[in-house]
């Protein structure tokens, strides 16, 4: 095993839409795979917005167990691209406000969907991973070893985030998305991008550090 270190937590962040591989009811028996956007959560779990009413949900509702994978490959060379497999259980969660919050951040679109009143959120519980990023870069981790440290709290998240909103060096065209330990997610126009930390931010300082420096290293870039 040769994986670059977080690389796989840094994928996560940086796909805006994965695979997502059920239990089929009908036929019974059979992979059923379908495409659809998801956001990290704190854990950088896939999180996942369904319609009762879709062949998927319905599977989950039947046997919880599903396979999921991000890829990317900017070039079109899906071999040598980044791609990540999870397997894990996806359980049915509560939309609260954090949860709903950064999901529209992720996805602004979503919001016409909550409004329906016919969907639910779903996040994946990791058991396994399989992760390859190019030739000699590949391996299976436990889904505990994604990410051993606490996540960001709620309100931290918040907070940082008005931070980042107010800053009068901020440029015009950078949205938010979110942030952990690792690094920001970023938005601008109709791309995604992640900022990653030169070291991991373990506190409430680094994490003011990092965003200062996220924001000047975007400044001097722009």
């Amino acid at each position: 095993m040769n994986i670059p270190a977080h690389a796989p937590l840094h994928l996560l962040h940086q796909a805006a839409a994965g695979t997502l591989a059920t239990h089929s009811r009908q036929p019974e028996g059979f992979p059923y795979p379908s495409i659809l956007p998801f956001a990290p959560d704190a854990r950088h779990r896939p999180m996942i917005l369904v319609s009762r009413l879709a062949e998927h949900t319905r599977n989950l509702q039947a046997d919880p167990r599903a396979g999921f994978l991000v890829s990317q490959a900017p070039d079109g060379d899906v071999l040598n691209g980044q791609r990540l497999t999870l397997l894990g259980a996806f359980e049915q969660v509560e939309p609260k406000p954090e949860a709903v919050r950064r999901y529209l951040r992720y996805h602004p679109d979503a919001e016409r969907y909550l409004a329906l009143g016919d969907f639910s959120f779903w996040v994946m519980c990791l058991e396994r991973m399989r992760y390859i990023g190019g030739f000699g870069a590949m391996g299976w981790l436990d889904g505990a070893e994604l990410d051993p440290l606490e996540p960001v709290a709620f309100d931290e998240e918040e907070a940082l985030l008005a931070l980042f909103d107010a800053h009068p060096q901020r440029p015009e065209h950078l949205e938010w998305l979110g942030i952990d330990r690792y690094g920001i997610d970023l938005q601008s126009g109709n791309t995604r991008s992640r900022f990653i930390f030169d070291t991991v931010a373990k506190d409430g300082e680094s994490l003011r550090a990092a965003l200062e420096d996220c924001i000047a290293r975007h400044m001097a870039s722009s």
